[in-house]
Parts: C-alpha cells; structure tokens; sequence
C-alpha cells in the first residue's frame, strides 16, 4: 500500500514490550521504565491480529523490537503466530543479544528469519558503562548463540557516539574481515534522554568513512549505504537519519507496545489499535499508514514524540 506522498509502505516495526534488562544512557532512565499491567501492553493474540492487518495492507516485512523483545513473556508464541500469516515474507528481531545463549535455537524454529545485534562498544568497562547493567561477554555470547542456531548475514548496530565509541570504529570495521556480518553504524538520534547531549556526541555517517578510507562503495540495502574493506567476509552500513535522512525513500510503519500505531518513530501522531478485529482493524492500520507524515525535523530541533525509544521500538 502507498502512503498520502507515494511511498510504497512494507514493512512494521512492531514492538512487543518496554522492557528491558539493560538501561542504556541514550535510551532509558536509569531507573528503567515503570511496569505496566499485563492488560496495557498488547497480548500475543492482538500482537498476530495487527501483524495480520498489517499484511493485509501490503506489509511483507515484520521486525520484533522492544524495549528487549526477549523478555517478553510468549516472543516464543507470537514469533510462530506471526510466521503463519501467507503474506508475510520475513520475520526479523532486534535485541541487545544477552538472552540468544537460550533462546536462539527457539526463535529459528519459531520461525524468526534474521536476527539484528546491538553492540555499541568491544571494550567491557565501557559496554558495562552505556548499558548501565549489561556486560560484555553476555552480548558476545548472543552472537555466538546466533550463529551456531544457524542464523546468517547477522547484523550488528552500533550506535555512533562521539567522544564514546568514535575512536572504536576502525575496531568493528575491522570485525568484518574474518566475520560474514554487516557492521552497521547508526546516527545518534536526538530524543529521550539524549535529546539535550552536547552537539559533539551527534557524529555523521560520514565519520566512518574518514576514519577507514579503505572501504568501498557497494549496493545499498534498505535505508542503509554499503562498503566493504577489499576481500572482505563482511560489510559495513551507514544509517544516517540526520545528516542524509531517508524519509523520501521510509516504508515503515511501528506499533508500539500499548498498541499505538505511528507512521513515523518522531512525531506525535499515534492512532490506538486495541480493541480493533477485523476490517475495524485493516481501516485503521490502513489509515495509519496514509497519514505517514512526509518527514521528520531532527534537523532543527529533537525530536516531536514525547515517548523514549524504548517505549517505541527501535
């Protein structure tokens, strides 16, 4: 289906939950999120029956996201309820990795088809640091834990923060040498707890590219720029909302974990899905999707939505 400017919109990023077992110092607070009852978060069932919706008005691709979706309580029955709707042509999940060691096996026979990989420093103090309760070696282990379920082409996102992780980069250019896995550096994005950091922490794409000029152009994926170090296994992304924003070319749509579908993760505009079955449901998804707004602001101001990203979905 194509939204009010064109786009043709494929593609739901559908959280499954707020929570989290880190607290990450550009997501959350660091005294987490506060818990909500089991009724304000959308059950297994409504998380199928919008997925289903969604792919009743042309969605092909689902990504699960949090907060952490593995500690969801059932990620397990809504992975294989969503991979039984016939519409849907991938199953992706994002997570900080930390649960794969006993759950990668389960998710690949529940039908998850791809796997994305936080990681945002190689070095232990400094990962302890940004996620406030995680630890390195739990996140290695995930990859791990991923690759030996069968999992390929994973894809690691990093977080680019200047004066943090900056001085890292040739570090986890240098991963994809030996490792089949993309590299994926994403701009820091200012909204939540981030929103008022010093300008210095918000580095461009560009940034990688000067830092490792060896690495060549290669074709694009999604909203991702490509490169490769020459002989490489593996590839490098650039995501860059802010310095090359891609809303011309976005084709998503989100669902927030209290059932709140937004057309675009930094406006304010949300329209509630719960309590919706049937048509009721496909009109409002439908409706969603063509009040995608046309583009963001991040340019002059931070962001519109007065929602974390943990709240939202990454």
């Amino acid at each position: 289906m194509q939204d009010s400017h064109g786009r043709t919109v494929d593609y739901l990023r559908l959280s499954v939950t707020d929570l989290c077992n880190y607290r990450c110092r550009y997501c959350m607070a660091p005294d987490g999120v506060e818990k909500r009852s089991h009724q304000e978060i959308l059950s297994v069932e409504e998380c199928v029956e919008i997925g289903a919706a969604a792919a009743a008005c042309g969605v092909k691709k689902i990504r699960l996201t949090g907060g952490e979706p593995l500690v969801r309580r059932g990620i397990l029955d809504i992975c294989r309820g969503l991979r039984a709707i016939p519409e849907l042509e991938e199953l992706c999940l994002t997570t900080n990795g930390s649960l794969l060691p006993a759950l990668a096996l389960p998710l690949r026979e529940a039908g998850v088809d791809r796997l994305n990989i936080s990681l945002d420093t190689l070095l232990p103090d400094r990962f302890s640091s940004i996620t406030r309760l995680g630890r390195l070696e739990e996140a290695l282990a995930g990859i791990r834990a991923a690759e030996a379920a069968g999992f390929q082409n994973l894809k690691l996102d990093t977080v680019l923060i200047g004066g943090f992780n900056d001085d890292e980069i040739q570090d986890f250019v240098n991963l994809t040498v030996d490792h089949p896995w993309e590299i994926r550096f994403i701009e820091l994005m200012p909204m939540g707890p981030c929103a008022d950091w010093e300008r210095d922490c918000f580095l461009p794409g560009q940034t990688v590219l000067q830092k490792v000029p060896a690495l060549e152009k290669i074709t694009s994926q999604g909203v991702a720029r490509r490169y490769r170090l020459p002989g490489s296994a593996g590839t490098v992304g650039l995501i860059s909302p802010l310095s090359r924003n891609f809303c011309g070319e976005c084709r998503r749509i989100r669902v927030t974990a209290d059932g709140k579908l937004k057309g675009c993760l930094h406006s304010r505009g949300e329209i509630s899905l719960r309590g919706l079955h049937g048509a009721a449901l496909e009109t409002a998804v439908r409706k969603g999707i063509l009040q995608k707004p046309r583009q963001h602001h991040l340019e002059d101001r931070p962001s519109d939505t007065p929602r974390n990203m943990n709240q939202i979905g990454g």
